[in-house]
């Protein structure tokens, strides 16, 4: 068995899909890539931040999401860093994420990217999405709890 075995690593992430949405259920899916997506993948040229997912047909595609072409690919390298790419996950989730997608105001939204047990995997969040004031609200929290760990921080230094 190989030193990584059943770890992860993250490749890329969303961060601005906690910012814009309340994330309130998750789903992981294989990737469909092509050629040397992967190389590519696994050196971090990938990006997410534009991506989202829709369901057609009873399977889930990726859009927008964006890997660059391996510098030392072939002739097998894509020509669309942004294609369509289709998403593998079980029948019975796909018709639960359309369900519940279908409601009103909720998006699949694509979280990170990342590497477990040697397969390419996408952390899909069922999202609802945030007014303006929830995003205010959130930042006034983690400012808050920002300068609560700050003032912990220093009484600890004082007590040393």
């Amino acid at each position: 068995m190989g030193k990584n075995d059943g770890q992860s690593k993250v490749l890329a992430q969303n961060k601005k899909a906690s910012h814009d949405y309340f994330i309130e259920d998750t789903y992981e899916a294989g990737m469909v890539l092509t050629g040397t997506e992967i190389k590519s993948l696994r050196n971090g040229r990938a990006n997410i931040g534009d991506a989202f997912a829709t369901i057609r047909n009873g399977e889930i595609h990726i859009h927008n999401m964006h890997i660059s072409p391996f510098e030392q690919g072939n002739r097998n390298n894509p020509l669309d860093p942004t294609r369509t790419r289709k998403l593998l996950m079980h029948k019975v989730q796909i018709h639960k994420l359309l369900g519940l997608s279908k409601q009103d105001g909720y998006s699949i939204v694509p979280l990170k990217i990342y590497i477990r047990n040697g397969y390419a995997k996408l952390l899909l969040g069922l999202g609802k999405g945030k007014k303006q004031y929830d995003k205010r609200e959130t930042a006034a929290k983690r400012d808050a709890q920002r300068d609560i760990q700050r003032v912990l921080r220093d009484k600890q230094k004082v007590a040393r």
